[in-house]
């Protein structure tokens, strides 16, 4: 009978009964378990959050109207806002875009009512951020303590890493807690106040972290980069404990960089490329607690023109890191997470391809007239391409859920702010991101696993024995924008900003009243 088919219809109906078979129907069912996986991750994430808005609504109803900053008004009290740790802002930048001021304003402007100062570092005057945070701190000079430091260029780390050591060298001597965060984070008034009373009850704490809300532009690319950060959002939405850390928002003490204890001086100057993986590394080797407070998650407005081109060299990036070690440990650490990342990208798209078929074969029956004998097709694959429909809505919704919460929650503990939103939400792009997004993890592991090598911001880095052993700079021949936040990366040197940055700048302040710094 089947001679008398056409060639592609038999072609399809070839495949469909292939992935009937026994190895084909459990990648098929596994795929369905790893939707269900994710939902179930991402719906206790969803609990943690609420818990946190639950508890910020009984509290304002109990008439504490600044439940944003803490849960207990006594906390407010003159008498304990004096006697809070001094703490100090480090925050590496690098290049300057469409969100950067935002962000760097709600940093500065948070409502930590004890000792506080900011330094900002950059590589050197010829980047473009250097200019646009001159003119911020003048603007809040008699407000803040706020610096700017150029560093220099880095030549046994990643610059980001030696922005980092840097800002701590220059910190004020009675700093208590050092906290850094990335440029594209967007802080809560209460964010280091919460982070500070957390280290505070726990003195054990190693190292406080949170983690990015994204919020897609509308791209595919924004969409690709929304979905890859997702997954691990339910790591860091523990209320406590976790073994996740997120460079872009680190709360430590400032007595472990002075000493370099447990060497976290060392691992990071000493050809570190990736600042949060070194650290969690040394919290793993030396049993130190990593922790991330519900409250800890900060929007991320990505770039409006977030390109294809520009997520992939994202992940690339973050491929890359797993390349990156400091111990024989940590090397097999990386390898089993490259490996199980890997399997399970390609296991959770291939059951798409197979049902993919099973659909087509059935359209085809259908369209054709043919009788299911006669291609040796059953309805088998229907069902299983049925379960694994059920599974992503399933896995869809969850994920919604998710971000929906985190958006009230961002929403509430930034009362000020505009309101976000999930009017631009994307259901069928982000059923494409999934697909897209786990078909190419496996080819950017692959890759920077040969390469070595890698292009951050400009700077390319390679790698020896999991460690940067060669740096080169090549200006204007790498890329002139970064990747999520579409960064200008390079300006003239003690060049001025534009007039029309100039005034961008002023129409974005906002008026916030500040205590006055602290004199040293």
């Amino acid at each position: 009978m089947s001679a008398a088919l056409d060639p592609v219809d038999w072609l399809l109906f070839s495949l469909s009964r292939a992935f009937r078979s026994p190895l084909a129907v459990f990648v098929q069912i596994q795929g369905c378990v790893i939707c269900l996986t994710l939902a179930i991750g991402w719906a206790f994430a969803a609990y943690v959050r609420n818990r946190e808005i639950n508890r910020m609504k009984d509290a304002m109803k109990c008439g504490n109207s600044f439940a944003f900053l803490c849960h207990d008004i006594n906390e407010l009290e003159h008498t304990n806002q004096v006697n809070l740790p001094r703490v100090t802002v480090v925050m590496p930048l690098k290049g300057f875009g469409e969100h950067n001021l935002h962000n760097w304003k709600s940093q500065i402007t948070s409502l930590y009512g004890g000792p506080l100062e900011f330094l900002f570092v950059v590589e050197s005057t010829e980047d473009p951020a250097y200019h646009a945070v001159s003119r911020l701190i003048r603007d809040f000079k008699d407000d803040v303590d706020a610096k700017i430091i150029v560093a220099g260029l880095s030549t046994t780390c990643s610059q980001k890493i030696h922005n980092q050591l840097v800002g701590v060298e220059r910190m004020h001597k009675a700093t208590k807690y050092v906290l850094f965060l990335d440029d594209d984070v967007r802080l809560h008034p209460g964010s280091i106040g919460a982070l500070t009373a957390e280290m505070e009850k726990n003195p054990e704490i190693f190292i406080q972290t949170g983690y990015p809300l994204d919020l897609p532009s509308g791209s595919l690319g924004s969409y690709c980069i929304y979905e890859y950060h997702m997954p691990c959002s339910m790591g860091f939405a523990t209320g406590g404990k976790t073994f996740f850390l997120w460079g872009g928002c680190m709360m430590m003490h400032a007595d472990d960089f002075r000493r370099d204890n447990y060497g976290v001086v060392s691992g990071l100057r000493d050809g570190g490329y990736s600042d949060d993986m070194t650290l969690a590394a040394i919290a793993g080797a030396h049993k130190r607690l990593i922790t991330s407070p519900p409250v800890a998650v900060f929007p991320h407005p990505l770039a409006s023109d977030l390109s294809f081109s520009r997520y992939w060299n994202y992940l690339r990036k973050q491929t890359f890191v797993l390349e990156s070690y400091i111990s024989r440990v940590n090397w097999l650490m990386n390898r089993g997470l490259f490996s199980f990342h890997c399997y399970l990208s390609w296991g959770f798209v291939a059951p798409y391809f197979m049902a993919a078929v099973h659909i087509a074969a059935a359209l085809q029956i259908y369209i054709k007239g043919y009788s299911y004998e006669e291609t040796t097709c059953t309805t088998s694959g229907l069902l299983l391409a049925s379960c694994l429909a059920i599974c992503t809505l399933t896995e869809l919704l969850s994920m919604w859920n998710l971000t929906r919460i985190e958006v009230q929650l961002c929403n509430m503990l930034s009362p000020e702010a505009s309101k976000l939103s999930l009017d631009y939400y994307n259901w069928s792009l982000i059923f494409v991101a999934l697909l897209v997004d786990n078909f190419l993890y496996p080819i950017s592991a692959f890759r920077s696993h040969f390469s070595q090598s890698i292009n951050w911001s400009g700077i390319r880095y390679h790698l020896k024995n999991g460690k940067i052993n060669k740096i080169e700079r090549n200006k204007g021949r790498g890329p002139k924008f970064t990747d999520l936040g579409g960064k200008h990366l390079y300006g003239k040197k003690g060049a001025p900003p534009k007039a029309s940055f100039l005034s961008s700048l002023a129409r974005s302040l906002c008026q916030w009243h500040q205590p006055k710094k602290y004199e040293v």
